[in-house]
Order: structure tokens, then sequence, then C-alpha cells
């Protein structure tokens, strides 16, 4: 790295945030995001910011462009290759139906049509031998028929039981280069080397279909860069948790997809850790949605069953559950007159009523101002405008639709948010198999801290971290994550076979090797940390439960100790296991690799004169007089009950009666329940 600052800028879908740091402290800059370009959003905070780009040594960024991409179906058009026989697998999909009382269901539509799908003559058995060779005059046939004169800059190859023997993907990939070499190409075999075949082949479709929208995207912010003389490093979040080297996205969009609620779970976890709180659920409210994700002893909750747009993807990403509750979210009535939320966001443009920017339809945003649990003098640190009356206004017609005050309205607004952020965080707790009052609740984004305490009550949780700097802790996340990768692979026996645990250290003893140069051709090569996960399940079952072993298990592995180790996750999370009269088999390995910064900086709120003064609230239907403080005076005071309002530069935490709040050493507010 030439320069000695860290720069974090994260694009969300209402503001962009970016976090810094330098020889003189943390600066800390929010500017609304530009949805039609994000870049330009993230080029606007780093010149509002007044950083000089020649002394920043590393930069991190994470954006929704991938997301964007596929919701909005603005991706590449992609020639899809597969497995003569096998070409319609995309349409296809699977058998069972997400709404079965629906009779208007439709599958989701694939990201390739069908007239782009070509099927090429070959075939390879389930144990990697070559059932039918790779015929390379119909394969060049088919490439010239997907891609000339058709549109398609992308190409994505999937290959029957190529998980086990990628040769003829990787043949036909380079026909590809041969014939057509500015088209981008996308193998099965370097997104996912696990088996089930329609997500295999989805997976690859959507890596083929974001990968040219991530060069364009990453090519003009480094063109920005260069143009502002920044020579360091520059890396882009993945969706788990652990960001590359821009480079290392080449062929590898795919795992940047959900990037941008990684960046708060890493954030959340580094700080609450300073504090002493390893076991967390991270609630993320934001402008146009909530993410919620657990941690367990300071590691988050991996999966390879994520979905977008109905899509599933078969990648490790963090096991975030989102729902469509954040600031922006739109408050209305559906046709049964019941109160709802979302999913539909004013977003940033025009963004709520009270922004004045055009907007007429109330928000949750709008709603805390009616309840005067957020106040226009001090919205973003005072130095963002906002307007009460518009924010009134725009309840207006549901006054006379439910016949309610608007005060009333407001509250049962936020009481529903809440009440839907309850729901996500039992989707990620109790339905894993984990009791929300084991953990913490650490909230952040403009508006988690204000929802926390009602949401921690609901699920008995009886300890709150709000970390300094809040609302904008993703931008954090970016610059203290390790740099990561995954590897997975799907190699099926049984575990009471002869030699099961040698063939278990071998091949993750292959899959290290193979991780250790990929590192070391982007440059890391540092302090290099595993994670050993095997995927398992009774032979006969359709899905299996992870089991993560440690180094010091690897090296004393045998039958009986994966039995347990099994039998242990199964029953966590199925509340039995059938050990006596089922074989556990092992279906695939999933190995990570880290390597973390040279050191984490440190989060601190801005430190202003202590201010305290009174005011009035309207919270769970009663008018409240509240006491209004900011951190210094809050730390001043050792610890204070509520109700209270504390407010910082990017966010406010709201304390109902009941509760107590109080700052640690580390600059985290600590909330606990009474009783």
């Amino acid at each position: 790295m030439s320069g000695s600052s860290r720069v974090g800028v994260e694009v969300g879908g209402t503001f962009t945030d970016l976090v810094a740091f330098e020889a003189d402290g943390v600066h800390i800059t929010k500017v609304p995001s530009t949805p039609s370009a994000p870049h330009r959003g993230a080029i606007a905070a780093l010149d509002e910011s007044g950083l000089t780009m020649d002394a920043a040594g590393d930069l991190v960024h994470g954006s929704t462009v991938a997301t964007n991409a596929v919701l909005e179906r603005k991706g590449a058009r992609v020639a899809f290759l597969a497995t003569e026989g096998f070409r319609d697998v995309l349409a296809l999909q699977r058998q069972s139906r997400r709404s079965i009382y629906d009779i208007h269901y439709r599958k989701p539509t694939p990201l390739v049509s069908p007239g782009d799908t070509f099927g090429i003559p070959e075939r390879m058995g389930p144990r990697g031998e070559v059932v039918t060779p790779l015929d390379e005059a119909a394969a060049r046939d088919r490439i010239r028929r997907a891609l000339e004169g058709t549109g398609c800059e992308s190409v994505a190859i999937c290959f029957l039981n190529s998980y086990v023997n990628p040769a003829h993907e990787r043949r036909v990939a380079a026909l590809v280069a041969e014939h057509f070499p500015g088209a981008a190409v996308t193998c099965s075999c370097d997104v996912t080397r696990e088996f089930r075949e329609y997500e295999r082949a989805s997976t690859t479709a959507l890596a083929a279909y974001v990968q040219p929208v991530i060069d364009r995207y990453l090519n003009e912010f480094e063109r920005e860069l260069a143009a502002r003389s920044f020579t360091g490093r520059f890396s882009l979040m993945q969706s788990n948790g652990g960001r590359l080297p821009a480079s290392g996205m080449a062929g590898n969009a795919i795992t940047a997809l959900f990037s941008g609620p990684a960046a708060g779970v890493t954030g959340a976890i580094r700080q609450a850790e300073r504090s002493g709180y390893r076991d967390l659920i991270t609630f993320d409210m934001g402008g146009t949605s909530t993410d919620v994700c657990l941690v367990r002893d300071g590691v988050p909750v991996l999966t390879s069953d994520a979905e977008i747009d109905g899509l599933p993807i078969r990648t490790p990403v963090l096991d975030i559950v989102t729902v469509g509750a954040g600031g922006g979210s739109i408050v209305w009535r559906d046709d049964g007159g019941m109160l709802r939320i979302g999913p539909r966001s004013a977003g940033a443009e025009p963004g709520p009523a009270c922004y004045r920017r055009g907007g007429a339809e109330p928000t949750i945003t709008d709603a805390h101002l009616v309840r005067g649990t957020v106040l226009a003098d001090t919205f973003l640190g005072g130095r963002m405008d906002v307007d009460p009356a518009l924010a009134r206004e725009a309840f207006g017609p549901l006054t006379g639709q439910l016949g309610r005050g608007v005060e009333q309205i407001a509250d049962d607004a936020v009481r529903v948010a809440e009440h839907n952020i309850v729901r996500a965080i039992q989707l990620v707790s109790t339905e894993r198999g984990r009791d929300p009052r084991d953990y913490v609740l650490v909230p952040f984004g403009g508006a988690g801290p204000l929802h926390a305490a009602r949401v921690a009550e609901e699920l008995s949780i009886a300890t709150i971290v709000i970390p300094p700097a809040a609302g904008v802790l993703s931008a954090f996340g970016l610059v203290a994550s390790d740099f990561v990768r995954y590897e997975s692979r799907t190699v099926r026996f049984p575990i009471d076979e002869a030699g099961a645990a040698e063939r278990v250290r071998e091949q993750f003893a292959e899959m290290r090797a193979d991780a250790v140069a990929a590192f070391a051709e982007l440059g890391i090569a540092s302090a290099l940390r595993f994670t050993h996960t095997l995927e398992m399940r009774y032979v006969g079952q359709a899905f299996e439960v992870p089991v993560a072993l440690g180094e010091d298990e690897i090296a004393r592995l045998d039958a009986a100790f994966l039995r347990a180790k099994f039998n242990e996750a199964h029953h966590r999370v199925f509340e039995f296991d059938d050990s006596r009269t089922n074989r556990p088999e092992v279906v695939s390995f999933r190995l990570g690799i880290a390597s973390p910064p040279p050191s984490i900086p440190e989060l601190a709120a801005t430190e202003d004169a202590p201010r305290t003064d009174t005011v009035t609230i309207f919270d769970a239907g009663e008018r409240r007089t509240a006491q209004r403080v900011n951190r210094q005076a809050l730390r001043d005071a050792g610890e204070c009950a509520g109700p209270l309002l504390i407010g910082d530069d990017t966010s406010t935490a709201y304390v109902p009666p009941g509760w107590r709040a109080r700052i640690d050493a580390h600059h985290n507010v600590i909330l606990t329940r009474r009783g």
C-alpha cells in the first residue's frame, strides 16, 4: 500500500457512507445515494470527505450493483452451454411450489432465454469418467450460433457432473476464448464444485449474468480513483463477510451479490468483540430494508442455500434474512384495511416525505418525526434539513381511511415494522435451533437503534450493544474485514467406510493447497487462517447440515468422533438423531481461508460538549416525556434510565421505560433491561 489512511465506502439504497481512518482520527461522511449510477454516489462521498486520495493506502468498497442487476433484470445477455439433453435445466427448475395455494403461481423466470441455451455433445459420469467424449466440431458450431450476431456478451458453461471432472468445461471455455476472445466466460467448476444440477446451473447463470456488469462498474470506479491519484489497494466486499482485491473479482462476481449487508455484520462483530460480546444477533436497519444475522462465538452463520429473486445460489454467503422495513419503507393500507410496511421504499429518490424532494407517501422515517423519536434539529447531526410538517401531511390520507389520529397511526406503523423485524430474527435464531435469549442484540444503520429495545422486549433479549457511529457501521465493517475466500467440493462417502477419516484429512489438505495458491496470486500470503466444514446427512436424506471442525479436531479425527459431531449438529436443527438405525455420510467439503488486516482501527463517535434537554414523544400509544442526551452527557452521567433519546451524528437510539443505558470503555452504548 502506498499510503497510510484506510477508507471504506458503502453504497446503500438511500445513503452512501464513508469511514476513513487517518493519522488525525476517524472521518465520517454520508451523502445521498444515486441509484441510477451507484459509483457516482461513492465518488461523491470521497470528494465531499476532503480526503487526499494519494495518501490512501487501502480502499474497500461495498455496493448493491450486482444485486440490482439481478432484481432489475439489467445484467448481460448470457449464452448458456449445457450437456446435450439437459439444456432445459434452467427452465425446468424444481418440482416444488413456493406457494401451494396460489393458483396463479409461476416459477421464477430464468435469466437465460430458451433461445440462448445450447446443448453440447459430451457426458461425464458421476465418478468423473468420460461417458461421451466431447465433440469439438459440434461445440465450435454451437459456440458460433450462440455468439455470432446474437448480442450475447457472456457465456455460462455448466456440464453434467463437471463438479467431479471439469475437463470438458475447461476445453469448451478455451474454444470460446479462441473464437470470441472478447466474451466473458464462466464455468460452473470455477463457481461451485457442488452437486445438485439445477442449483449449480442457476449459480453459474447468475455469475455470468452479473460478471460484465461488475467488470464495467469496477473499471469505471478505478478510472475515477486513478483520476484522483489513488495508487493504493482497492478491494471489494463479498457476500461471505470478507473482501477480495478487485483483481480477484474477475470471474468471481457472484460472491459480491450481498456485499452491503455482509459488511455491516463484520463491523458489528468487530465492535461488539471489544466489549467482550461474541454471541450476537446483528440488526441493520437502513433506509430501504432491515438485515438480521446470527453470530455465534464471533463467527457469523454461513449458508449455501441463498436465493435472489427466487433463483438459488450455491456459494457460501452470510445467513442474512432481509425484510422490507427500513426508514424509507412506505406505510400503506391494504384492501382488508390492515396497516402494512414496505416492501416498497421511497429510497434515495425522492426519499421520505420529510426530505422535501417530492416524496408524498408516508415512511417509517416520517413516522418517527411525527412521534418525536426523531427530531428535525438533530437529524444526521443537524446536517440534513427535514420538515416534520410534510411528514404529518403524508399520513393525512391514512387518518381518513383508518379513523385514527396521525400520531397513533405513526406509532402503529412503527409497531408493525418492529413485528416484521422480530419475525426476521426468529428465522435466523429459533428456526435454526438457537434461542435468541442467549444472544445480545447489536443494532446499527440509521434506524436500528431506534427500534432495538422494543424488538428485544418481544424476544426477551436482556442486553443491547449499540456501536458508536452506528449509522455508518457497514462502512467501518469494510475497513475491518479480512481477506476471505471459500472453496467447496462435493465428495460423497459414508463415514463408517474404511479410511473415511484419512479421506477427510486428504481432501481438506488438497483444498488448502489450492486456496493458498489462489491467495498468493492476489498478493496475500500473511497470517492465513482456515475454517473447515463438512456438509453431512443421513443416507437417504435430501439435505445436509453443516458440521464445523477445528484444526485440532481434524488431526485426531476418526469415525466415532465424526458421528458424534454430526449427531450433535443434526439434533440442534431437527431435535432428533437417527444414528442407531441410519448411516451418516459426508456430502461436501467447505474450506475457508482468511487473512486479517494488520490491525483493526477503533471506531469512536464524535465527542461534543454534553447536551441534555427534555422532549415529548408518542410511544406505545402514550405521550411521554423523555430526556434527550448526547453521548458525552450520557458518559458524564454514568448511567441513565429510560425514556431516553441518545443522539450522535449518524443515528438516534431510543431507550424505553424499563431500560437503562451507559457507555463502556469501548464507546459502545450498553442497554440493559431491569428484571
